[in-house]
C-alpha cells in the first residue's frame, strides 16, 4: 500500500502558474504508474495527466497539453504537475493517484489504486 500527499495548491491570478507535489510514502514508489486528476464543483472527477515508472512516458488531456507538465523524482518519491498558463476553468481540487500496473497509462478514476486528499487549485479571472 502506499499513502500519497499533495501540496502546492493555492489562489493565482489567470496566466500564472503553479507546482503541485504529491509525496509518496509506504511500498517502492517506482512499482507505480502515477497520475493528477481533478474535480470541479458539480463535476466529476476528470483525468489531467499521467506518467509511467520510470518518468519516460507521459500523457495529457486536451485540455492541458502544453500548459502542464507531469514529472517524477523517484529518488525523492514524488510526482510533480508544473501547471503554467492557467485559466479560471482549471480551479478544481487536484489529486494525485497511483496505480500498481506500472507501465500502462490509464485515464479512467477506476484505473487507480490509492489516492491523496487532494490540494485546492483557484485561478481568479
Amino acid at each position: 500500500q502506499v499513502q500519497l500527499v499533495e501540496s502546492g495548491g493555492g489562489l493565482v491570478q489567470a496566466g500564472g502558474s503553479l507546482r503541485l507535489s504529491c509525496a509518496a510514502s509506504g511500498r517502492t514508489f517506482s512499482n507505480y504508474a502515477m497520475a493528477w486528476f481533478r474535480q470541479a464543483p458539480g463535476k466529476e472527477r476528470e483525468f489531467v495527466a499521467a506518467i509511467n515508472w520510470s518518468g519516460g512516458v507521459t500523457v495529457y488531456a486536451v485540455s492541458v497539453r502544453g500548459r502542464f507538465t507531469i514529472s517524477r523524482d523517484n529518488a525523492k518519491n514524488t510526482v510533480y504537475l508544473q501547471m503554467n498558463s492557467l485559466k479560471p476553468e482549471d480551479t478544481a481540487v487536484y489529486y494525485c493517484a497511483a496505480d500498481e500496473t506500472r507501465t500502462v497509462l490509464r485515464r479512467t478514476v477506476s484505473g487507480y489504486d490509492y489516492w491523496g486528499q487532494g490540494t485546492q487549485v483557484t485561478v481568479s479571472s
